[in-house]
């Protein structure tokens, strides 16, 4: 996968859960996003924000989860203490189960491709190209 083939995911991933029905690019991704935080404001006036804590598994997680959240105008923020993985943030319910936390899954899975796919690629042409998993042995651990 291309670079701009991961661009045009993302930005069709954002128009799916945005509502968006026009195709211009930067056009679409402004009103996609202004969509989704009219959205959210509206959600807030019914749905009171209550406090989530989300615990990522890996940088890149993490890193894409706090980027959706402040693209939709929420501060994530984390308490004292909490370990670096943990993100919190203050939002209505429904915008978590309906657009936030679907979102976020769908954008995860195609940068996580994107990244294995690299990953494989440098490895395999920079160190060494077989693929195979390590061989596993019956003996007992000698350590």
């Amino acid at each position: 996968m291309r670079e701009q083939d991961l661009f045009d995911k993302l930005r069709k991933i954002e128009r799916l859960y945005a509502g968006a029905t026009t195709h211009g690019e930067k056009e679409a991704a402004a009103e996609a996003i202004a969509r989704i935080k009219r959205r959210l404001g509206e959600t807030a006036k019914v749905d009171r924000p209550i406090e989530y804590k989300f615990t990522l598994v890996d940088g890149w997680s993490r890193k894409l989860f706090i980027a959706l959240l402040r693209r939709y105008s929420l501060k994530p923020y984390r308490r004292a203490r909490q370990r670096r993985n943990t993100v919190m943030v203050q939002v209505p319910r429904s915008f978590v189960e309906e657009t936030l936390w679907p979102e976020f899954i769908e954008l995860s899975d195609v940068l996580q491709a994107y990244l294995d796919e690299v990953t494989q690629r440098v490895i395999s042409q920079g160190i060494h190209a077989d693929e195979g998993d390590e061989e596993i042995v019956t003996e007992e651990y000698l350590g």
